[in-house]
């Protein structure tokens, strides 16, 4: 059964749609990914459709939750194959018989899948077939190893060694990694869209206006989807400090949706923000929103490298964060940004008030921000992952140290590991 990217055409388990194999001399590389709600690893796999080279590979996605359906059109509009898998629920296992399926009628080269859940099920459907006809198999581990749940951490170390290559997403992603499997993985930082950044900062007074903001208003901006790890309660604790202690005028944007979007909304009415705190949903405008804005925001416990983080700096703003995942990989403490510890309303209240009372500081932060998120060219990623796939399909097996190419060695964002760099530095 394979299902179509329609939510209203996702039924019953039961029904089989026969998919007829795409026919190009091109290989084929599928992305795997668990759901296309507006997530940050979401986001990364339509950003790289933008900027995939066609003329090497044909393209398609698969994803397994199909309530998640935010990025289907975005995909198809680019000419990206979508399809949905048919999960009936997050422990439903049929749609690895579902992707086995796939694999054997589409035949691809390569499989990249971009969740541990992902990347389990794809090692038991590839292993499932024939030697000749398996895939060869690439894995991006985008968030922390102890962010999953204990029994994900469990299948996918012990299937870990399916895969033919690994990439992560930050050095900090990496160094969560049990020891013995650090050693073939690769750091590729996936980086944005660095033309629209630029694009965005050129609408920053009509979108202001269009948002109503004052003058000399304040606007502090966060882009996070309402989940626990997101830390939304110690945010908008700070809000409320910042509001009541600003010396000028002030607002928060939250863009983000989520299953605690109600809680979120319900504590902001508690803490009396509801003229100072807005809650946008989902957007797809999110590059012209940072750019409307003064600073950036992101209160979380748990991160791998965020991409509105990445996003904020390429459009030049400050950023106050709290120093976990790959953030502290990204922001210097009094360059770029502010760095404060997880779950300290106070000191994140402190870092927004010391920005919001000093436009010189923040204009200092904003420059040095913009340049250091050029750093965050999202073309480079891909290429440098298109590198992997062609020597994927030219061995099916490969040893990531050994594919390193010289344009790549010297940017901060692919750092192969090395042996003699040690573990605890």
């Amino acid at each position: 059964m394979l299902l179509s990217s329609e939510p209203d055409q996702v039924g019953a388990l039961s029904s089989r749609i026969k998919v007829p194999p795409i026919q190009s001399s091109k290989p084929k590389v599928l992305w795997l990914i668990k759901g296309l709600g507006p997530g940050g690893a979401e986001r990364l796999v339509v950003s790289a459709a933008r900027l995939a080279d066609r003329s090497r590979f044909d393209f398609e996605v698969a994803y397994i939750l199909p309530w998640k359906t935010a990025l289907v059109g975005e995909l198809e509009a680019l000419g990206i194959p979508v399809t949905c898998l048919g999960s009936a629920g997050r422990f439903d296992p049929r749609w690895v018989v579902n992707l086995r399926r796939l694999l054997r009628t589409r035949a691809y080269e390569v499989v990249h899948t971009h969740s541990p859940v992902a990347a389990v099920g794809a090692r038991l459907a590839a292993r499932s077939l024939a030697r000749s006809r398996r895939p060869a198999l690439l894995s991006t581990e985008h968030n922390s190893w102890s962010s999953h749940r204990p029994l994900t951490r469990w299948a996918n170390r012990l299937t870990f060694g399916i895969d033919d290559a690994h990439l992560v997403v930050s050095e900090d992603t990496r160094r969560s990694l049990p020891e013995r499997l650090r050693a073939t993985v690769e750091v590729v930082v996936h980086g944005t869209n660095l033309s629209d950044a630029l694009a965005a900062r050129d609408r920053r007074e009509a979108v202001r206006a269009k948002l109503g903001v004052h003058p000399d208003e304040v606007v502090i901006i966060t882009v996070a989807n309402f989940r626990a790890h997101k830390a939304y309660p110690d945010l908008l604790s700070a809000a409320r400090q910042v509001v009541d202690a600003a010396s000028q005028p002030c607002r928060f944007l939250a863009v983000g949706q989520g299953p605690l979007a109600a809680e979120v909304d319900n504590q902001r009415r508690r803490l009396g923000l509801e003229d100072h705190f807005e809650l946008l949903g989902c957007r797809d405008d999110v590059f012209d929103l940072l750019a409307a804005s003064d600073v950036f925001v992101l209160a979380s416990k748990v991160e791998g490298y965020p991409v509105a983080l990445m996003e904020a700096l390429a459009v030049g703003l400050p950023v106050v964060a709290t120093a976990v995942g790959g953030i502290p990989d990204a922001i210097r403490s009094g360059d770029n940004g502010i760095l404060v510890p997880p779950g300290r309303p106070d000191r994140l209240a402190a870092a927004l008030l010391d920005l919001v009372g000093d436009a010189e500081k923040r204009r200092n932060l904003a420059d040095a921000a913009q340049a250091s998120g050029q750093a965050f060219d999202a073309e480079m990623a891909v290429r440098r992952t298109e590198e992997i796939y062609g020597t994927l399909t030219g061995s099916k097996s490969v040893d990531i140290r050994l594919v390193k190419n010289a344009q790549f060695r010297n940017n901060f964002m692919f750092r192969p590991f090395e042996p003699t760099r040690g573990e605890d530095q």
